[in-house]
């Protein structure tokens, strides 16, 4: 975790969504960094080095799963953020699945564990 605050990176294509996802993270003390597009996704890495990523499944399909296995190896915590209700074929390759529609509350427990933020 870098600084006082951890860095959550919010990945959707759904600009809604996004803007609640990150005021929910703001108010339990993250930093967040957005974005919709996978070279988004990529250049908000370089840049934030985020202590987490919640990153859509339906971003861009086969890319997604390419980028996933990109932060994976890079050592970033991933949770998949999904509406699928076929959610099993995606559970091993993140640390987490966050579903789709997700409670504050769960985001944010899924976000501090992933990003190992104590309470």
């Amino acid at each position: 975790m870098q600084g006082s605050r951890p860095i959550a990176l919010v990945v959707d294509d759904d600009a809604a969504l996004r803007m609640l996802t990150r005021v929910n993270l703001e108010l339990e003390g993250f930093d967040v960094v957005e974005a919709s597009t996978i070279e988004e996704t990529e250049a908000a890495v370089r840049r934030a080095r985020p202590d987490v990523v919640l990153l859509d499944v339906h971003l861009g399909g086969q890319e997604t799963l390419s980028l996933l296995a990109r932060l994976r190896a890079d050592n970033l915590p991933v949770a998949l953020v999904t509406g699928s209700v076929d959610v099993d074929e995606h559970r091993g390759s993140a640390d987490a699945v966050l579903l789709k529609p997700f409670t504050p509350e769960d985001l944010v427990a899924t976000a501090r564990r992933l990003a190992r933020v104590e309470r």
